[in-house]
């Protein structure tokens, strides 16, 4: 299947690792450009680059703190200014932080609302802005979590609550941006081998596991394939709609 992608330009937050990093290499092997986004170091987000080049693809790496309206209306002007035109937004940054509910600090539901919730917020509205001044066609996908749906059972209740902000902005703007032609889904995760779940897998593996019915964890490459496909020409037709991706953890 042509997924169409070749020549289209997308921004991938948090995309130096992770899932972000599965999703910028399946996009680039598709021929697509890269914008990888990332907030502290950049080193991670230059090897990235540096191997998405050896791949014969293009990329750019460009620093923005999310929470921050001015960076993310930068994020949208740096992509245009390196490729000429954005056509894809995937909002995959993210934090999963841990407390109980009576501990979790104000200043850390604040980051997390920000970072997880009102980024995407900011970041979309700077890339429908842009494509809406320019009469462009776009597609956003935004990373959500199985944990919208079924609360969290390990103490990321202000993670939990992030994600299911996300689900219902994503409907929201949607309904909102079909007049532009503008396409809005999302997935939602279940258990992603990666630097942020290291810990979480290490200690308990086996919890994890037993709610997975596909019987493993996924990797970044596996939500890499879904995530292609969802911002493709052929996936067109969906719009409002939050794929479930969790090998089983979410079946709705």
């Amino acid at each position: 299947m042509d997924l169409k992608l070749k020549g289209k330009s997308a921004i991938v937050t948090g995309g130096s690792r992770g899932v972000g990093r599965g999703i910028c290499l399946a996009l680039a092997k598709e021929g697509a450009n890269v914008v990888i986004n990332y907030n502290s170091s950049n080193e991670s987000a230059l090897k990235l680059k540096n191997e998405i080049e050896s791949l014969g693809g293009n990329a750019v790496t460009v620093k923005a703190n999310l929470g921050n309206p001015e960076d993310c209306k930068n994020l949208i002007e740096e992509a245009e200014k390196t490729f000429g035109n954005v056509d894809i937004l995937i909002n995959n940054a993210g934090v999963w932080p841990q407390n109980w509910v009576q501990d979790i600090p104000l200043d850390e539901w604040n980051k997390t609302i920000d970072i997880n919730l009102t980024s995407v917020f900011l970041t979309s509205q700077a890339f429908v802005r842009k494509n809406i001044d320019k009469n462009r066609p776009g597609k956003i996908l935004n990373i959500t979590s199985q944990a919208a749906f079924n609360g969290s059972t390990t103490g990321h209740a202000h993670y939990a609550a992030s994600k299911a902000g996300v689900v219902s902005l994503t409907v929201s703007m949607a309904r909102e941006m079909s007049k532009y032609d503008i396409n809005v889904n999302a997935i939602a995760l279940g258990i992603v081998e990666t630097d942020m779940t290291k810990k979480a897998l290490e200690s308990k593996e086996d919890y994890y596991l037993n709610r997975i019915p596909i019987g493993r964890v996924a990797t970044p490459k596996d939500i890499g394939d879904i995530a292609l496909f969802m911002v493709s020409e052929p996936a067109s037709y969906i719009t409002g709609a939050t794929i479930d991706a969790t090998g089983g953890m979410l079946m709705r």
